[in-house]
Order: C-alpha cells, then structure tokens, then sequence
C-alpha cells in the first residue's frame, strides 16, 4: 500500500498547495504521525495538532439575542433634503448633506429570541440594524420590525429575554412563562398586539419594515430635534400567518436567508427608502404619551415620516463566519450630526450591544474587516487579544499618550458647542416615567388591522395565552380590554373568560392609571371600539398576506 505522502500531485494538477498556518506545504492530509502504521500518535505531530485545535475553537460564542441572522452589503444614496426642506436645517450629518450622495453600508436581518440554527420562520421580532461606513466614521442603526419594544427602562431586558428563551429546565420555548412575564409588565401590550399579528412572522427580509425604534436626536450646530427613524420596503409589506410558517418550516429553516441571497445573486437588489419622523427637542405636555417611550410610536398624522434617502443592497458575504458571525453592532455608533437621547432604553442598550462584542469577538472586534470603518482610524489603544493591528498613532511612534509636545496625536475641533438638548432638572432616583399610556396604542394598532390580521392575532393569543394558568389567562384578558373591547372581548371568548370575570380585578401593584383608564377600568367591556377616525399610525401599510399553507 502507497501512503499519500509518497504519490506526489498528479503531473497536470496545478492547484495551490495547502500549507499549514505558519505556511509549511502539507504533503499528507490524510495520516498523523504514529509510532509504526497501528502504533500511537506522536505529540510533537504539529500539523494535526494545529488543525484539531483551531477546529475545537472554529466557533465563538453565539448572541444571546440575534444568534441568527443574514448580511448582506450595498449603499445608501440621500436626497439632501428632510421632505422639501434642506437637510442641513437638521442636522450636519455628511451622509445626508447633499442629493445623489453615496455611503457604502452592510446590513444584519436576524431573529432575536432563537438560536444559530433556529426556523426563520418562527413568531419572533426581526432584527434590521444598518452599519453605515461614513467619511466620519461608522454610524450603526439598530432596531427591528415592529416599531416598539416590550419595556422602556433597560433594567428589565435580561428578564424580557429570559422569558421569552427556552425554559432552564426543559429547554423549552413555552407560552406559558412568557404570558407570566407580560402580564405583570402592561408596557408590553402595544408589542404583543404587533408580535402576535402576521407583523411577528414577516414572509422574508426583503419585504419587511425596519425601525430605529428608540428615540434619537439630530444635530444642526447646536440646534438639536428629536428624531424616529423608518425603513420602509420598496415592493411592499407581507407577512405569514401561523399556518403559513408552518409550512415552511416543515421543509426550510432559512427561508429568510436563502431569499435575500438568491434575489441578490440574480440581480434582484432589495430596496428600503429611510424616512424621518422629527420632533422638537423639549418637553411635549400636549402629547398623551412620552416621546422617548420606545412602547409608543409617533401618531403620523401629527408627525409625518419623511423621505431622506434609499438603501439598495447589492452584494452577498464572501464568508459567512467572517461577515455574518463577527459584524458587530452598537446603539452608541454615531457620526457628528446625530445624538443620543434622554430615552432610557437607548442608554441601556448603548452599554451592552458593544459590552456583548468585547466578549463574544474579543476587544479588537473593530479591527476585524467587517467592522472597521472606511474612515481613517488613529487611536492609542493597543494590546488586547488578538490585536490584528496597529492603529496610526501619528508622526511619533514612541508616544502612544495624549497630550505630548512630541509628536503623537491630537484633538480635533469640536464640529458645534458641547451643551445640548433641553435643561433637566431632577433628583436621583428610580422611577418609571410618568405618562405610561400602556393600553390606548394597542387598542388603536388593533383598530387599524386589516381584518385577516385581527383574526390570526386573536387566534394566536388564545392559543397562546391558553397555556398558562388560570390568574395568567384573566390578567391578559384584562390588560386586552383595557386596550380595546373587541379585542379583549375576542380573546377572552377563545379562552371563556368574560368581562364580567375580570371586572374586579385591580390594577397592578406597579401601576397607576390615569383618569381616562380608570374610567375605562370602571366600564371595562363596555367601552366601544377604540376611535381611529383620521389616524395614521406606524405600520398602517397594506399587508400582503403570503399563503403557503393549504
């Protein structure tokens, strides 16, 4: 018998040599080094030890949350203008100052709640965050689908997680624990009336909303508003309902991927045009909810999105682990031109988006290709695992400090006076804010359904909320008709729970309700249907529904 090593390549083959991580050609990629054919393996045996050992270590830890997701690359193209206005009234951004401008970006569709390898055709908030490679830096815009989120104060985001992951025990996704979570927690009511709809399971990522979700500010020398960001398809809105995802994903868990891959190799660019919907920065006691709630969306009617520009995706990853596994995204990635705002979620999740990539890529994630700006990077930051690099650190390369007479670097010139925003006053505390508002969006997002929406939302919160225990199924019965009375009214018949069933109950202990939703508490199943008469609110886009199912 003639081992490999001693054949030799064929006399016409002319591929590349593989080689070893340090480069040492590999003659026999078929047998370790053994004492005799039968015997033991040698341990100085280094190209099976080198090649066992990366392969041990081939995967980092996955996101808790959007383990699985698809990227793709492209560019974003502004108009110049918020609207008919210029832009420059708004903001400094360079991205957006001037019309046919191109910035090159990548963006990262995922589901949050399941796994690497999970059904993208499960009911679960979508990921839509956007890395924009500026001329002044990286800005990241991360959001989903859905518009709003469970909580507003980022202190409950390990619990919201935690039920709505596997069980610890079982390891098992149940409705039961989730519905035992958000019934104690009423700010949650808006999303589920969103998750719950065919919008929890869109038909696949290019014919899905994104949303910045928080609230930010925008930036004109000084002069700061308040802003909500919307991306919005340019084929149109579809959406599956629960029999149609079963379908699917009786056959195909990366329906979602496979699309948006497919539709870009063939030519098919996606498209999303970026609106704004912008706000004066200051306290607004006209409003009846908090702007900075990400449970609310602004009414659109009042606050009219507006166009700024358009994404158009134009390219797929060269390597999934490499683009997909190690792109990194963080709420606090912003160019000179956008702010943070006093919203408490935003600052929660400003910390632990980029705390969650020092851990799961290391602390040099953003020397990775994938993450690193297009932009000139210039830092004194040096070290760490797996240092891919070497930042400039100007003329000087013995002085890696700040400030020095030496050489080194230096600060730039502040774009725009540091003070911004509104003046607050107020002592340290922990308190929620005080417009809660946790029920009229919810009725009025119901209200605004197209039917085929309402009937598999309601269908899927009985089927749902079913699982739980008897105090669960008449806590979401309550929370639902405090929101609407067709809504709480169709759902509790599909669990036999009346209004009457649940008229005594009292509010939460965390909650106090306004005067308007005591007297809906006071008249509860009785109220009539949520008014809605001139209302435009975000998500009133027709929805395509998608049948796959039989």
């Amino acid at each position: 018998m003639t081992d490999t090593a001693a054949q030799g390549p064929a006399p016409d083959d002319d591929r590349e040599v593989l080689t070893t991580r340090q480069g040492h050609p590999v003659a026999d990629n078929q047998n370790q080094r053994t004492v005799g054919a039968r015997g033991p393996a040698t341990l100085e045996n280094y190209h099976f030890l080198e090649k066992i050992s990366h392969f041990d270590r081939e995967r980092i830890p996955e996101r808790v949350v959007h383990a699985r997701g698809a990227v793709a690359y492209g560019h974003f193209e502004a108009t110049g203008k918020l609207g008919d206005e210029p832009i420059e009234r708004y903001t400094r951004a360079k991205l957006f100052s001037e019309a046919g401008k191109r910035t090159d970006l990548a963006i990262r569709f995922s589901t949050v709640i399941g796994g690497r390898d999970s059904s993208e055709a499960a009911r679960d908030p979508r990921g839509f965050a956007v890395k924009f490679y500026t001329e002044d830096g990286n800005w990241d815009l991360v959001g989903n689908n859905l518009g709003v989120f469970f909580i507003r104060d980022a202190i409950k985001f390990p619990d919201v997680i935690h039920a709505l992951k596997p069980d610890p025990v079982t390891f098992r996704q149940e409705p039961a624990r989730i519905f035992d979570f958000m019934s104690q927690t009423p700010e949650a009511t808006h999303m589920l009336v969103n998750l719950f709809s065919p919008r929890g399971i869109p038909a696949n990522y290019r014919t899905m909303q994104g949303f910045g979700v928080n609230t930010y500010r925008v930036n004109a020398d000084g002069e700061t508003h308040l802003v909500k960001y919307h991306w919005m398809p340019t084929v149109g809105v579809a959406s599956l309902t629960e029999a149609d995802a079963a379908a699917i994903q009786a056959n195909d868990l990366g329906h979602a991927s496979k699309d948006l891959y497919d539709r870009i190799e063939a030519g098919e660019f996606p498209e999303w045009d970026l609106l704004v919907q912008i706000m004066s920065d200051e306290e607004h006691p006209e409003l009846d909810f908090d702007p900075l709630d990400d449970t609310k969306v602004w009414p659109e009617n009042d606050f009219p999105p507006q166009l700024v520009g358009r994404m158009t995706l134009t390219s797929n990853v060269a390597h999934h682990f490499a683009e997909n596994e190690q792109i990194a995204f963080g709420t606090g990635v912003l160019v000179d031109g956008l702010e943070f705002s006093d919203d408490k979620m935003l600052v929660g999740r400003t910390f632990s988006y980029s705390d969650t990539q020092r851990y799961r890529v290391g602390p040099n994630y953003l020397q990775l290709p994938v993450n690193q700006p297009k932009a000139p990077v210039r830092t004194n930051q040096q070290g760490g695992p797996m240092m891919y690099g070497v930042d400039d650190a100007g003329a000087n390369p013995h002085v890696n400090y700040e400030p020095s007479v030496t050489g080194g670097l230096r600060e730039a010139q502040a774009a725009s006076p540091d003070e911004i925003g509104s003046q607050i006053t107020g002592r340290v505390t922990r308190a929620r804010i005080p417009l809660t508002n946790d029920y009229q969006q919810a009725g009025e997002r119901y209200q605004l359904m197209e039917e085929w929406e309402k009937d598999d939302l309601v269908a899927n919160l009985v089927a749902n909320i079913g699982e739980a225990v008897p105090e669960v199924q008449q806590r979401m019965v309550w929370h639902f008709l405090m929101a609407d009375d067709e809504l709480g009214g169709r759902v509790g018949e599909g669990l036999g729970i009346s209004a009457d069933a649940v008229r005594d109950l009292e509010p939460l202990p965390s909650q106090t309700l306004s005067d308007e939703e005591e007297k809906r508490q006071a008249n509860l199943g009785a109220n009539g249907p949520r008014d809605v008469t001139g209302l435009t609110m975000t998500h009133c886009v027709p929805d395509e529904h998608v049948v796959v199912g039989g």
